[in-house]
């Protein structure tokens, strides 16, 4: 029989997950093939052989760009889900110090366009317009695939809240990389203000059943069915791809819409222009809507959860009870 410390030294030693939001737990992540590079918060390090990982979980901030604080969110669900020590928890930052934002940049740090909608619906970076920010997600789940790194790792979730809702739901619809990794990817659309439908109709505000209509004030509102509310004028990394290709993608992936129950109040930079407003009244009724656009017309299978006394609040929203599943499915 095996002396008890050989035996000990035989088990193979796991680090722990880091899940602190501070600069112990961030990494580098490179674009572009040279020097551009951004940030991201991990729970465990996305170079290091690690067999023990069998999901990740990607969170993508909102307007704030506090990628520090969806982090922590992100680990508190993990958590609660008694996930942590077999996920890998990422929350990317899209720094910005142009366009009305001021974050410190370190050297060779992208910034990403803070005006409009540009970073979450794919836009060109202000420092590299060779980049764009859906670039940056395609290169994190590249390295997740990489299976000399994670070779037990079977399913990637994507999600974001608010901005980072609309960030996700449009990446879901246009990213290159979903059929080429090997893993099952799943996105969890949480609380936008927008969508990007697929035609010109947009949900009937005086019919009951919820129909689905031409939109009847185009000539008042000529931007309703432009990027990134609707399909036409596309730029950035989606100016690529077909109006079928986006179509197609966004109807064949898994998606759920995590909505909350009570987030109806015109609040947390919500989006009141003309092309928001002709998608629903709320952010709920919004999400709702859209579910129903496309399982009905695109033949999608897409899911709308509704998270109960939840409003707009992201920690709210991924911890609660219903939510904890989507985020971490079973293996």
């Amino acid at each position: 029989m095996k002396p008890a410390f050989l035996i000990l030294l035989s088990v193979t030693a796991y680090a722990a997950p880091c899940t602190t939001a501070t600069t112990a737990c961030t990494e580098w992540v490179a674009l572009g093939g040279g020097a551009a590079r951004s940030l991201v918060y991990r729970t465990h390090p996305l170079t290091a052989k690690d067999d023990k990982i069998t999901r990740a979980l990607i969170m993508i901030h909102g307007a704030g760009r506090d990628a520090d604080n969806y982090f922590r969110t992100a680990v508190a669900a993990a958590f609660l889900a008694g996930a942590l020590e077999d996920t890998i928890v990422i929350a990317p930052r899209f720094a910005s110090n142009n366009g009305g934002c001021r974050d410190t940049l370190a050297p060779n740090e992208v910034s990403w366009s803070c005006a409009g909608d540009s970073w979450r619906s794919g836009g060109v970076a202000s420092s590299d317009d060779k980049l764009t920010s859906y670039d940056f997600a395609d290169e994190i789940l590249r390295k997740l695939a990489h299976k000399e790194v994670f070779p037990n790792l079977k399913a990637v979730v994507v999600a974001g809240h608010s901005a980072g809702g609309q960030y996700v739901t449009r990446y879901e619809m246009a990213n290159q990389v979903h059929d080429t990794l090997g893993v099952t990817i799943t996105y969890v659309v949480s609380n936008p203000s927008s969508y990007a439908y697929l035609d010109a109709t947009r949900p009937s505000a005086d019919d009951a059943a919820g129909a689905f209509r031409p939109f009847r004030d185009s000539r008042n509102c000529t931007t309703y069915d432009r990027w990134p509310y609707g399909l036409q004028n596309r730029t950035g990394y989606t100016a690529k791809l077909t109006d079928d290709q986006l179509k197609k993608q966004l109807a064949s992936r898994p998606v759920t819409y995590l909505l909350g129950e009570i987030d109806i109040l015109p609040l947390g930079g919500f989006d009141g222009s003309c092309p928001a407003m002709a998608q629903g009244p709320t952010r709920l009724a919004r999400g709702q809507a859209f579910g129903k656009y496309v399982n009905e017309k695109y033949a999608a299978k897409h899911t709308v959860t509704v998270v109960p006394l939840c409003g707009h609040n992201a920690r709210c929203m991924f911890t609660a009870e219903v939510a904890l599943p989507i985020l971490f499915p079973k293996q």
